[in-house]
């Protein structure tokens, strides 16, 4: 049993207020710190669990916890598979293909030789976590990009792999249980095939018309748009329960094979049941981590000897780097963007929570190294997102591709006041893409030598020509208000609504044209409309980028640009502010720049000839 503080039982709800609290606060804490949250997750788990004995899931929860633990991975799995749209992968960049179609059966089979002879694991359960390590942990590979910033291809490679890998990976491991299981069970060779065709075709089949017949009610509009979540979280449990009651074990893969089958149904209503299910898988995922780690033995913890440091070493310097570059053998890709992606895989909560389960079944059916499986990925994911996020952007830096320190603005609209921005905000050195479906209006900013990106922002081509990650703050100044307002309104979820912007819409503070608050991003430039700013610069106004100092404050710039207007602040750190409107503070140290729109009539102070640069 876990040490302890106290050997009374907590009550069920309290244990499931304790889990909830710490899954979620570590997140919070670790967006805040901008740490990986993985590692204070599997921290909190380890203290309240086997250091100080506070909470024991066996004693405290009981038989719930096996069962609770077996739906919130099909829930992950089947969330896993809805990121699997097989039209996506076809339009995905060559190396994406080539990382997912080569590299994850090369990559399932080094890991299982790994396992077998360097942490000496048998073959049925080297089998089952090498499927698992397949998985390169989307949850945390997101975080990882956004503070290493890398340049956009290595990010849009690893970005990609991790998503489409998620639910192969699964499905591998899967396999490979129900194989084990069938074999163990099984009389005979000729019974155990048969079982395991008609294990994986039940499951296969259950799970397409589960799918099938959920798509198909919800394009004719059975089921109201209120209750597609619910009708959705129902059929899930149905597929689950009803093919692991056919065959056991066989449910994971059913509820894998649904999600791809909705994902590949072109539903109206596909991104808003996705990001509601990514919504609970952050929360089922976080509860699960916790519940492994606390339930951890130290005795199961002393079972990480030398070879699991080895198995480690193997992995991360051996079994990925061969993997990714045999993928990538033969493609355009340069040698420096392979190598940093192939030094680069960190596994995340997926890989445990399916690991901790499919261990205790591998144990249940006598197979005694089935428990080390759950402490050995408890150290690969550590160690990997430990070493991933303290290396990645070093090493990115040292092979040229790390993009710069500040994060990057992308403006939606190739107008003049886009461009002229953009321009400023380029010298900056912000990097900046300006995105417009009409080619005829990107002219301006493609003569002044700006990235830009002709196509609609929202479309399925742009996921992978624009690596969201490089530029972590949208403005939205097209002509068109209603426009501008669905940008925002659906990239606020993605990026965070404290980064998306938007030129105020006209008649918008008539109560007739009023939106909630729900919609749409906050108002830039003042409060001012697309007519007025681009007026403005139509009669000279001038974007400057002014450095503030002793001699020159931000007083003396106010007295100096009457009637400026201040769009954005850069740190001398780097750090960048989008200023909404003339109430917003931007009082900052020496060596801040203001980047703003300023009239004609203004000249460059003439205190220092490097203080304000025009950009024309």
């Amino acid at each position: 049993m876990h040490g302890t503080l106290s050997e009374a039982a907590m009550a069920p709800i309290m244990a499931f207020a304790l889990v909830g609290a710490l899954g979620v606060g570590a997140q919070w804490i670790a967006w805040r710190l901008r740490l990986p949250a993985i590692v204070l997750m599997l921290l909190a788990g380890l203290l309240i669990g086997p250091v100080f004995g506070v909470f024991d899931p066996e004693r405290d929860i009981g038989p719930l916890m096996q069962p609770m633990v077996a739906i919130a991975v099909a829930i992950i799995l089947f969330e896993g598979g809805l990121t699997l749209n097989i039209h996506s992968l076809r339009d995905a960049a060559l190396g994406v293909r080539r990382l997912v179609m080569i590299g994850a059966p090369l990559g399932w089979l080094l890991s299982t030789l790994a396992l077998h002879y360097v942490a000496g694991l048998g073959w049925a359960a080297s089998s089952v976590f090498g499927g698992i390590m397949i998985v390169t942990g989307p949850t945390v590979i997101a975080p990882l990009l956004r503070t290493a910033r890398l340049a956009r291809r290595p990010a849009q490679l690893l970005q990609w792999e991790a998503i489409v890998n998620d639910p192969i990976g699964a499905l591998a491991a899967v396999l490979a249980l129900e194989l084990v299981v069938v074999l163990d069970t099984a009389e005979s060779f000729g019974v155990a095939a048969w079982d395991l065709a008609l294990g994986i075709g039940v499951a296969c089949i259950l799970g397409a018309m589960t799918g099938w017949i959920l798509a198909f009610a919800f394009k004719r509009g059975f089921v109201p748009e209120f209750m597609k979540v619910p009708v959705l979280f129902a059929f899930l449990l149905i597929a689950f329960g009803l093919s692991d009651f056919i065959l056991h074990e066989s449910g994971l893969l059913a509820v894998t094979v649904m999600g791809v089958v909705v994902a590949n149904a072109n539903l109206a209503s596909y991104t808003e049941m996705r990001r509601f299910k990514e919504h609970a898988t952050i929360l089922l995922v976080s509860g699960v981590f916790i519940l492994l780690a606390a339930n951890l033995e130290f005795s199961a913890l002393s079972l990480l000897d030398w070879r699991a440091a080895a198995l480690i070493a193997v992995v991360i310097f051996v079994a990925r780097p061969l993997t990714v570059l045999v993928s990538l053998l033969k493609t355009p890709i340069p040698m420096k963007e392979r190598i940093l992606v192939a030094f680069t895989g960190p596994r995340g909560v997926v890989l445990v929570a399916v690991a901790g389960l499919f261990g205790e079944r591998l144990s249940e059916l006598g197979f005694e190294d089935g428990a080390r499986i759950g402490p050995l990925a408890f150290a690969l994911v550590a160690a990997t997102v430990v070493l991933h996020g303290f290396t990645l952007r070093p090493v990115a830096r040292w092979l040229g591709l790390a993009g710069g320190e500040t994060v990057g603005v992308a403006l939606i609209g190739g107008s003049a006041f886009s461009v002229g921005f953009a321009e400023a905000l380029k010298k900056a050195d912000v990097p900046v893409l300006i995105a417009d479906p009409n080619r005829a209006r990107l002219r301006g900013a493609r003569a002044a030598g700006l990235p830009t990106f002709f196509g609609d922002i929202l479309s399925e081509s742009a996921e992978y020509s624009v690596e969201i990650a490089s530029y972590g703050i949208w403005i939205a100044a097209t002509d068109n208000d209603a426009y501008n307002t669905l940008v925002t309104t659906d990239m606020g979820p993605e990026l965070g609504r404290e980064f998306i912007f938007q030129l105020r819409r006209v008649k918008q503070e008539s109560t007739r044209h009023a939106l909630p608050a729900t919609l749409g991003g906050q108002t830039i430039a003042g409060g001012r409309t697309y007519t007025e700013v681009n007026a403005l610069i139509a009669e000279g106004w001038s974007f400057r980028v002014t450095r503030l100092t002793e001699e020159f404050t931000v007083d003396d710039w106010s007295a100096h640009y009457p009637g400026g207007i201040p769009l954005a602040r850069i740190l001398p750190g780097g750090d960048l502010r989008i200023l909404t409107g003339p109430e917003d503070e931007f009082r900052s140290p020496e060596g801040t720049r203001l980047v703003a729109l300023v009239p004609p009539e203004e000249e460059t102070p003439q205190n220092d000839a490097d203080t304000s640069e025009a950009a024309e």
